[in-house]
């Protein structure tokens, strides 16, 4: 195939691969971004390209890949790795504090404090950043009884707030 044949053929699926880059990302603006990432690797990869294939598959398999590699790349930097000893994975989340979430922060406070100091000082203590070990040595506890107290600390709470969930 010629060059002006592929690209002639890569033009014509143009309204194709548009439809489908907005199916993936599901925002006109990332959808024209995926489109054009995918011609541009269409291009610089024409030599990949056999004559007598279905280029049609081949530029759709080409914007999936890069579809998935990209989202797997922003995940990746939305995620913090822990260097303790438990190396923890914590994603990225931010949380608007408007009016709403003010009244939501003292309601679930309030929640946690009715909870029994066995359960509520180390789920507290968790939330505030300690480690299990660290929570089990400063309560002279074992690791397996801090881990059980926070789940039923969360267990309790969710049921107490069936609206947050």
């Amino acid at each position: 195939m010629s060059t002006a044949e592929f690209n002639t053929a890569l033009i014509e699926l143009e309204p194709n691969l548009e439809r489908f880059a907005y199916s993936l990302t599901a925002n006109p603006e990332d959808a024209r971004d995926l489109l054009q990432e995918t011609y541009l690797k269409a291009l610089t990869y024409k030599d990949k390209f056999e004559d007598n294939t279905n280029i049609k598959a081949w530029t759709f398999t080409i914007m999936k890949n890069t579809f998935i590699n990209n989202y797997r790349k922003a995940v990746k930097q939305r995620t913090t790795f822990d260097s303790s000893d438990n190396q923890y994975l914590v994603n990225g989340r931010t949380f608007d504090e408007g009016p709403e979430s003010t009244f939501s922060h003292s309601e679930i406070n309030q929640k946690v404090n009715e909870l029994d100091d066995d359960f509520r000082i180390p789920f507290q203590m968790h939330t505030s950043g300690y480690k299990y070990k660290e929570i089990a040595d400063k309560l002279n506890l074992k690791i397996g009884t801090v881990k059980s107290r926070i789940f039923f600390s969360r267990q309790k709470l969710m049921n107490a707030l069936p609206d947050y969930q």
